[in-house]
């Protein structure tokens, strides 16, 4: 069990610490079929994981300066609503439908991490046309007029990232990232240690609405498993300084495809 717990463990910190989200949502695939939890379980059991994680994976980035501690408490305090939510609706869901979904959920990331990808090719692309084109007098207004729409897709991502971190266990950085980038103007490393704080936040809060629930962890399996992701996530951090982002968003996204599959494949009910 130790030897599956690490190493599953230090992927996700890393995918966590180098992007900003997405490594949480291999949690919960991980804890149901290669350590045996029921999904109930492994998504609360996940909710710890990813908290703890993120809590402490913030740090490096903090001290790097690339962090908006403010900015990132109050889009995580929008979804607590959303979080607790998303908790009681979980337990309405058949565990197979609730498995489903979350391969579902998983092949919609993998996509939303492709576009990353290639949106930030088109912008190295562009290079120095980019910069002179942001410097110029004619778009410096252009925040005033973005405004109320950069507010609505704000409201609403925290909305949204709330229910999915407490319906399904995971931080829902695939979506913080993006609306940090889009609505806040952030640059992309400020938006990555930024969605820690988001993904730290609705993961405590969905935690405190589960403790009232019937359900079972195996707090050694958790423990170890925090504590490779930790590592995992401390490391992630140095490499989004070193490697290139989109090298390792190709390769997570080949893995969120072939998880996704593999647990569609093992919750939907056989035909004949």
């Amino acid at each position: 069990m130790l030897a599956l717990t690490l190493p599953i463990g230090l992927v996700v910190g890393l995918t966590l610490g180098a992007l900003g989200g997405g490594g949480s949502i291999l949690t919960v695939p991980a804890l149901v079929y290669l350590l045996g939890m029921d999904a109930r379980s492994a998504t609360t059991g996940s909710l710890v994981i990813v908290g703890v994680t993120t809590l402490i994976g913030m740090i490096p980035h903090l001290r790097a300066g690339r962090m908006r501690l403010g900015q990132g408490v109050v889009f995580g305090l929008l979804g607590v609503g959303g979080a607790v939510d998303g908790s009681l609706l979980s337990t309405s869901v058949p565990p197979n439908v609730l498995l489903v979904a979350f391969a579902g959920l998983m092949l919609v990331v993998a996509a939303v991490m492709t576009h990353r990808r290639r949106a930030a090719a088109r912008h190295e692309t562009a290079g120095r046309v980019a910069v002179e084109v942001r410097t110029t007098p004619m778009l410096s207004l252009r925040p005033f007029r973005c405004d109320c729409r950069a507010v609505g897709l704000l409201l609403l991502t925290a909305a949204a990232v709330g229910v999915l971190t407490g319906f399904f266990g995971v931080g829902g950085g695939f979506a913080v990232v993006p609306a940090l980038v889009l609505a806040l103007r952030m640059p992309m490393p400020v938006a990555v240690g930024t969605s820690l704080v988001v993904i730290t936040i609705n993961s405590a809060s969905a935690l405190v609405s589960r403790l009232g629930q019937d359900v079972t962890l195996d707090w050694g399996v958790i423990a170890s498993f925090t504590a490779a992701a930790v590592l995992g996530s401390l490391l992630g951090a140095r490499i989004t300084a070193r490697v290139r982002p989109g090298r390792l968003n190709l390769a997570f996204t080949v893995l969120l495809v072939l998880v996704a599959l593999y647990t569609a494949a093992r919750s939907v009910p056989p035909l004949f």
